[in-house]
């Protein structure tokens, strides 16, 4: 394997580029003076040196800074090329300063957390609906942490001195509720909003040019985007990065070189697939949404991938009855996904919470993929069955759950953002 320890994962590209540009070429600019053409996967846990005290200060200053290791490769907890490829393509897809990528998207969220709450700030304030577990890891206080839960107007008047984090999701998982997250990044004042950016990705929204200091992905999700890699990315400012990085070596989340191989190889292909994708899940909607069997569709104004659907059937049937799209969880592959929330992905928030935040019983989360949109249709339809009910062409047409303008940082679909 080639290690390519010349590498600065800090260093941009000399002039600003369109997104898709980006997708294919941040990350990979130092690869013709190198010789290569595809970016090298370097696989090593360790590095050889044989000077122990220059390795020592090198050390000392991570240690007290967090700064990316100036130098070749020590060891792999510290950092690797690879996952630093990975970093920086994703930082300036979401137009931040620096990312770091941890083993998993819960992994991530945890070194955020755990970042502010070092600073005695564990105080957070989270806007419903949440990815399940996210809710849980907050609602169960394990990290020490405390969460006041509130509606996005509510935001200010909850902040307090110990307030560390601003945690929201739009589009929300599992409803799609949007937020305007330049006015919520408005309350937040001095208080770091994290947005979490899964479901729209940078080619659909960038967060941070909103007003979001801390961008969170699952890049489990679209990243990486055929389901064949676990892995979370923080995008944020180059000082809460050397924090971040700090806690990621304490604590061990770190992401392997494959995965990071996979999700560098993932972003390359990233603003083709969303809006494909995208394209056909406008197509699901405008079919739903005149369905008598479904009374109610949910569809984010930003668009996207993702559709959520309420049946007036049983949706356990419709999960039994699909046969081309692959019952499951998770989310952004290639291929076409459903799932239950109530069931399994926000089976661990209480079921009072999940009912008053629009996580039905009779809700279903489709991730739809590349497939032909008369194949999918064709296996929605008969899966959906015989039963109908109020139509949510009959009654209740529902794009987004929260009566804010979502206008802020987003990049209409097939657009290049600023």
């Amino acid at each position: 394997m080639t290690t390519d320890a010349a590498h600065t994962p800090a260093t941009p590209p000399p002039a600003p580029r369109a997104l898709a540009t980006e997708a294919v070429h941040a990350g990979r600019d130092d690869l013709a003076a190198l010789g290569l053409h595809a970016p090298p996967l370097d696989l090593s846990t360790t590095y050889p040196s044989h000077d122990s005290r220059a390795e020592a200060a090198r050390l000392d200053a991570f240690a007290a800074t967090g700064a990316e290791l100036d130098g070749p490769p020590v060891y792999a907890r510290l950092g690797n090329p690879t996952v630093g490829r990975f970093e920086t393509a994703l930082a300036r897809l979401e137009g931040t300063e620096a990312a770091v990528a941890f083993a998993s998207g819960m992994a991530a969220l945890t070194a955020v957390l755990l970042a502010r709450a070092s600073l005695g700030l564990r105080h957070v304030v989270a806007v419903r609906p949440l990815y399940g577990c996210s809710d849980h890891l907050l609602n169960t206080g394990l990290l020490g942490t405390e969460v006041t839960w509130v509606d996005p107007a509510g935001i200010a008047d909850a902040i307090r001195p110990d307030t560390g984090l601003v945690l929201v999701e739009t589009p929300a998982n599992p409803t799609l509720a949007e937020i305007d997250l330049r006015a919520v990044a408005h309350a937040c004042g001095t208080v770091p909003l994290l947005a979490d950016n899964t479901f729209a990705t940078p080619v659909l929204q960038r967060p941070a040019a909103a007003g979001a200091r801390i961008v969170l992905h699952s890049a489990t999700k679209y990243l990486g985007g055929h389901g064949d890699v676990l892995g979370g990315v923080v995008a944020c400012d180059e000082e809460f990065a050397r924090t971040l990085r700090q806690v990621r070596f304490t604590t061990g989340g770190v992401l392997h070189p494959l995965a990071g191989y996979l999700l560098l190889r993932g972003l390359s292909t990233l603003p083709v697939r969303m809006r494909a994708a995208s394209a056909t899940a406008a197509t699901l909607v405008e079919r739903l949404r005149a369905d008598p069997r479904v009374t109610r569709v949910h569809y984010p104004a930003v668009g996207g991938a993702m559709i959520a659907f309420e049946t007036a059937g049983d949706p356990h049937q419709v999960i039994a009855g699909v046969r081309l799209i692959t019952p499951a969880v998770s989310l952004g592959s290639v291929d076409t996904l459903i799932q239950h929330p109530a069931s399994i992905s926000h089976r661990v928030v209480d079921a009072h919470d999940r009912h008053a935040h629009g996580v039905s019983d009779r809700l279903l989360r489709l991730s739809v993929g590349l497939e032909d949109a008369k194949d999918l249709w064709n296996d929605l339809d008969s899966a959906l069955g015989t039963e109908a009910g109020n139509g949510a062409g009959e009654g209740e047409q529902v794009s987004v759950r929260d009566g804010h303008s979502r206008d802020a940082g987003r990049t209409r679909a097939g657009s290049t953002p600023e």
